[in-house]
C-alpha cells in the first residue's frame, strides 16, 4: 500500500473516467494527488470522497495556468513528483468533415495542454533531479481509425514529444523519465458518448462495437502506478500499450477474450 508513499502528483482530467481511477489508485498507494480538471463540481465531488487528493480548477489549455499551478505545488509541497498528463476529449469525424474550430479544440486540450504540462513540470522537477511524466496516448496512435481523425492526430503528436522528452532527460542527466500509456476501449464516459454516437449515425459499427473487449479503468491506472513508482526507474521513453493484444491481432478482440 505504500508504492508511491510520500510523492507529490498532478493528474489531469481527474474528475472523471481514466483521470478518476488514477488518482484513486495513486492516493490508495500513498501518494498525495492534486486533481486537475475544468469541471470544478465533478471534480469537488470526486475529490472529497479520495485521501490526500485535492482538487484544482483550471484550463489545461493556458500555459500560464500551467506556470501558477507548477509553482503553487513546489510552494505547497516542495516538490512535484508525477505528472500524469490525462485530459483529452475525442469527436468522431473524419478528416473530410473535420473542421477547424474541432481540430483545435481536440488538438489544444490533448496537444497543447500535454505540452504545456510537461514543460512546466520538467522546469520544477529538474532541481531536485527526479520525476515521472506520464501521457495519456491511445492506440488511435498506433493503429488506423478514420473516425477519429483529430483525436489520433493529438495522441500521435504526444507520443513523439513523450520521446523527445525521455532523450533530452537522458542526455541532460536530468534524471525525469517520460513515457506514454496506449489504453484500448475502456469503460469510459467518453467510450459510452462514442457508443452512443455510433448507434445515432453507423448502427452497423454499433453493432460490431458492442461485442468486442472493453477494458477497465483500473487496468490503465494499475499501468499508471507502476511508471509513477520506483519500480520502472529503468522505464523512459516507452510505449506502454494495454489493449489485450488489440493492435497486434487479426480482427477484433471478442468480449469474451479477457486475459486471466
Amino acid at each position: 500500500m505504500d508504492r508511491v508513499a510520500n510523492k507529490v502528483a498532478i493528474v489531469t482530467g481527474a474528475a472523471s473516467g481514466l483521470g478518476l481511477a488514477i488518482t484513486k489508485r495513486l492516493s490508495l498507494e500513498g501518494a498525495t494527488v492534486i486533481m486537475v480538471d475544468i469541471n470544478e463540481a465533478l471534480g469537488n465531488t470526486a475529490a472529497a470522497d479520495i485521501a490526500q487528493a485535492s482538487f484544482y480548477r483550471m484550463d489545461v489549455t493556458s500555459e500560464q495556468a500551467w506556470q501558477t499551478l507548477a509553482d503553487q505545488v513546489i510552494s505547497e509541497h516542495g516538490q512535484l513528483d508525477v505528472l500524469v498528463n490525462c485530459a483529452g476529449i475525442a469527436e468522431l469525424a473524419t478528416i473530410e468533415d473535420t473542421t477547424e474550430a474541432l481540430w483545435r479544440k481536440v488538438n489544444a486540450v490533448g496537444t497543447d495542454g500535454t505540452f504545456f504540462g510537461c514543460k512546466h513540470a520538467l522546469r520544477v522537477m529538474k532541481p531536485k533531479g527526479r520525476g515521472s511524466i506520464i501521457n495519456m496516448c491511445s492506440t488511435a496512435s498506433i493503429m488506423g481509425a478514420p473516425l477519429v481523425f483529430a483525436y489520433a492526430a493529438s495522441k500521435s503528436a504526444i507520443r513523439g514529444m513523450t520521446k523527445s522528452i525521455a532523450c533530452l532527460s537522458t542526455q541532460a542527466g536530468y534524471g525525469i523519465r517520460c513515457n506514454s500509456v496506449h489504453p484500448g476501449n475502456m469503460e469510459t464516459p467518453m467510450l459510452i458518448e462514442m457508443q452512443t454516437t455510433f448507434a445515432e449515425i453507423d448502427p452497423v459499427t454499433a453493432e460490431e462495437m458492442s461485442g468486442i473487449w472493453v477494458g477497465q479503468p483500473d487496468d490503465v491506472a494499475n499501468m499508471v502506478l507502476f511508471l509513477a513508482s520506483d519500480e520502472s526507474k529503468a522505464v523512459n521513453g516507452a510505449e506502454m500499450v494495454v489493449d489485450n493484444a488489440t493492435t497486434i491481432t487479426e480482427g477484433a478482440v471478442p468480449m469474451t477474450g479477457a486475459a486471466g
